[in-house]
């Protein structure tokens, strides 16, 4: 585990987070959804350049969002449905999500992807919820619109506070997991800030750096 020298520097004892908060696409999912459905519909090569511009960010993930999903207009949902059913794993994932759980950790995502896929992946992962957005769709075809819960790279910020307020956890007891500049607006309200082989605009808001790809290494951040 490759990690910087941030970690020693502000490191503290974990044993108190009660919440857990992770990004999906590249952090529980190894890749993006989007770029999957992208590709499948023949517009691949233009959404991963949208992609990739939003989640180091050079460009507003509104925008990036909406654009991105434009492209996917014509796109059978019974496809999409398919696609997002068969996404991969992140490597370790499964291990860490049973250990936060076996530790009565709250684990909730927060995705600027899509419930397609975040719903999905609940029933495999066992996390206790997911926000993301939802892909517009009539008479079984996208649309090329979507609305949803993260539509702003304020999104993840703003969910975190609520959902702290909520479950009456405070900042100190918050992890959060991400890899792109969408998961700086949660990192601000949380203490333990995971960069998971993640962006540079990211990993210098980080807590704590992992450029291994494997989720398992977060286990050493809570012991």
């Amino acid at each position: 585990m490759k990690q910087d020298s941030k970690q020693e520097i502000k490191s503290r004892p974990n044993s108190k987070i009660k919440l857990c908060v992770f990004d999906f696409d590249s952090t529980l999912m190894d890749g993006e959804t989007i770029d999957e459905l992208a590709v499948s519909f023949g517009v691949g090569d233009e959404v991963k350049h949208i992609t990739q511009k939003a989640m180091a960010g050079e460009l507003d993930f509104f925008e990036s969002l909406t654009r991105r999903v434009a492209l996917l207009k014509g796109l059978s949902l019974q496809k999409a449905t398919e696609i997002c059913k068969n996404l991969p794993l992140m490597n370790g994932a499964k291990e860490l999500i049973a250990e936060l759980k076996s530790r009565e950790i709250k684990v909730i995502v927060f995705s600027g992807g899509f419930h397609l896929a975040t719903d999905n992946m609940r029933e495999i992962l066992g996390y206790d919820e997911s926000f993301a957005n939802i892909l517009h769709q009539k008479d079984g075809v996208l649309t090329g619109l979507v609305g949803g819960e993260m539509m702003f790279s304020s999104s993840k910020g703003e969910m975190l506070l609520r959902m702290q307020k909520i479950l009456n956890i405070s900042k100190d007891e918050t992890m959060c997991v991400g890899d792109g500049a969408n998961d700086i607006s949660m990192f601000k309200h949380s203490s333990v800030k995971v960069a998971f082989c993640a962006k540079p605009v990211l990993k210098a808001a980080a807590t704590h750096c992992i450029d291994t790809k494997d989720l398992r290494e977060i286990i050493k951040i809570l012991d």
